[in-house]
């Protein structure tokens, strides 16, 4: 693939001077070639300024989209987190720690209950 490119550049390189050549011997085809070839620059310009004005006013709105619909989502969203961390706090201080201290204790009277019926069995046969 390499070769195949390194071939096809030399070849258009060499038909390049090879049409230098040939217009510099063939003054009337080297102008009208010359025109042509302005013209064509002419035209190729003509469209890239197209391009970059429709580039500009794209880019204008993208940037007002930006600062009207997409930042407010934005604060929004944030808003939205802030809501739900203060919620979790509150179910974490209000509600889950209470049931995990009461289960805590319920789960010591528990082996205290074991302990007090082990210690009642030590004496008697089964």
């Amino acid at each position: 693939m390499v070769i195949g490119a390194s071939i096809g550049l030399v070849l258009l390189i060499a038909l390049g001077i090879g049409a230098a050549i040939w217009l510099v011997g063939q003054p009337e085809t080297a102008a009208s070639v010359r025109d042509v070839f302005i013209i064509f620059m002419a035209l190729e310009f003509m469209f890239i300024g197209v391009a970059l004005v429709v580039l500009m006013v794209q880019l204008a709105i993208l940037t007002n989209m930006l600062q009207h619909e997409i930042k407010p989502i934005l604060q929004s969203t944030t808003e939205t987190l802030n809501t739900v961390r203060g919620t979790t706090a509150f179910l974490a201080e209000n509600l889950v720690d209470p049931v995990i201290k009461l289960n805590s204790a319920l789960a010591a009277l528990g082996q205290v209950a074991d302990s007090l019926s082990a210690f009642g069995r030590f004496g008697r046969k089964k």
